[in-house]
């Protein structure tokens, strides 16, 4: 990062609030997004919507949920914080219920407000190949109260494809879907590439198609979106370019899954990686594809 763009970060405020999930055990949710965002020079103020020993994946779980009128309150005490200029965006990930959306919504519309440079990132947890596996009730409120609100969104192609209610079956339908979600800028991750053993993040946005595609990566460990998400918004928020910003965010995060599995962790190990967080040790070639809805001249 360049002394100028880090005297730009300074005047409007470096700090990002990421709302997500948080686990005792395990790099998933908020313990992910803080670590990598705090390792790229960003504070972070971190507020959980459910708390639990370890990811769900791994068994059963106790699982604590704020109750929603003191989660509301708190999230209002941060609307009237006396520090608000201090951030820069904020980043939504795994939510507790539907009820949580109203909060949060009104945290990024008073955010933006104050700031209309701020970005919302909003990252919507909502399920792989396997279906849903938070509430529908949850998914819908994320998908009517928060993606409008949202600069980017981080969909897996799964969850693009249940938002929008399009059947994604490669590159084109992806595009296709990534146009009908409310966001200006959608990253689809788990994007279908070239081949079979190939996957891609594609990102859509105003000015065109991009796509990081990448070898498949059998039984990766969780937590990739939320590493996905937070790497890429703080590379955005560094001064990068989207093309910048998708070459590195994929790089790294390819390079710490690959060496998680040669470690044979069932968890991302960001501590131990947090090199490669700031210096991606895998080369991405950026595509420009080509976009089935854009008009001729």
């Amino acid at each position: 990062m360049d002394n100028t763009t880090d005297t730009q970060n300074r005047g409007q405020g470096r700090a990002v609030i990421v709302i997500s999930s948080h686990v005792a055990r395990g790099s998933v949710g908020n313990r992910a997004a803080v670590f990598t965002l705090e390792a790229l020079g960003f504070p972070v103020w971190a507020v959980p919507t459910v708390i639990l020993p370890w990811h769900p994946g791994h068994g059963p779980a106790t699982r604590i949920v704020p109750d929603a009128t003191q989660f509301a309150r708190f999230i209002n005490d941060l609307e009237r914080a006396p520090w608000l200029n201090e951030v820069s965006a904020i980043l939504t990930g795994y939510l507790g219920g539907p009820e949580q959306t109203a909060a949060i919504a009104g945290l990024v519309q008073t955010l933006k407000a104050r700031n209309p440079r701020a970005r919302y990132v909003c990252d919507p947890v909502l399920g792989d190949k396997g279906g849903l596996y938070v509430p529908e009730a949850t998914a819908a409120a994320i998908r009517d109260r928060l993606l409008p609100l949202a600069d980017i969104t981080t969909p897996n192609r799964y969850e693009l494809a249940w938002l929008t209610g399009t059947d994604i079956d490669g590159t084109e339908t992806a595009i296709r879907a990534a146009r009908r979600a409310p966001p200006v800028e959608v990253m689809v991750t788990s994007a279908p590439a070239s081949s079979d053993d190939r996957l891609a993040n594609l990102l859509v946005g105003e000015t065109g198609v991009l796509r990081a595609a990448h070898d498949s990566i059998p039984k990766a460990p969780n937590g990739t979106g939320d590493l996905t998400a937070a790497l890429y918004l703080a590379r955005l928020l560094a001064g990068e370019t989207r093309e910048e910003a998708l070459a590195k965010t994929t790089g790294s995060v390819v390079a710490i899954l690959n060496k998680a599995i040669e470690r044979g962790s069932d968890e991302l190990m960001l501590e131990t990686d947090r090199q490669i967080l700031t210096r991606p040790q895998a080369t991405i070639e950026i595509e420009r594809v080509s976009d089935p809805l854009a008009v001729s001249p």
